[in-house]
């Protein structure tokens, strides 16, 4: 099975019957449509090419028309990713898949780019406990000593400092679907995922 496409719209929580509270991050998923399908006899791999969204008229190039019109779509996607098919597996041009492909109490895993947080120092970006804080100490979140001096009298590869936070392609694994709503393209999943609010997301088995 491929994945879906979706879109990151914040975060809620969700009451079970015996009343426990549960965090979910809800994501408007699909429908997707299969744009392409690729195999290993003319691509040389197998994969799935699906869309999210429609891109207006006046910003769509020839190309991503000419590319969304072999699939009988009327707009092009305003997103398009590939997505590996495992053996068995059959797609159609057109075909939409729904977050009826999930179902509550499903493991899936979410990709996305987590929030940018600009340029930071090592007690935000990697957790440094920083100096003693009392009686005003002047440099009291510097990262501190840099490492040898005389032998090798450069700074070790590797040691963090500070720097661009944020900003990266993440993927968290083994998250837990809680409710699927089909009627409203919805999916609610345990948890936090990478991405702030609208951003895209890959959901995937």
């Amino acid at each position: 099975m491929p994945g879906l496409i979706g879109r990151k719209l914040g975060m809620t929580r969700i009451f079970t019957d015996e009343g426990r509270a549960i965090p979910v991050t809800v994501l408007e998923a699909g429908p997707c449509p299969v744009v392409q399908v690729k195999d290993e006899d003319k691509d040389g791999y197998a994969a799935v090419q699906i869309g999210f969204g429609a891109k207006k008229h006046k910003r769509t190039s020839r190309a991503e028309l000419g590319h969304a019109s072999r699939a009988g779509l009327d707009a092009a996607p305003r997103l398009i990713r590939e997505f590996h098919a495992a053996e068995g597996e059959a797609y159609q041009p057109g075909q939409q898949l729904t977050v009826g492909m999930f179902e509550a109490g499903q493991r899936v895993r979410v990709t996305g780019v987590t929030k940018g947080r600009g340029f930071q120092g090592v007690v935000k970006r990697h957790g440094f406990v920083g100096r003693p804080a009392s009686h005003g100490h002047p440099m009291s979140r510097t990262p501190g000593s840099m490492g040898p001096g005389t032998d090798p009298s450069r700074v070790i590869k590797g040691k963090k400092l500070p720097g661009r936070m944020g900003g990266n392609r993440e993927t968290i694994r083994n998250l837990q679907v809680v409710r699927v709503d089909s009627e409203r393209n919805l999916i609610f999943i345990q948890g936090g995922v990478p991405g702030s609010r609208n951003s895209y997301v890959l959901i995937r088995k």
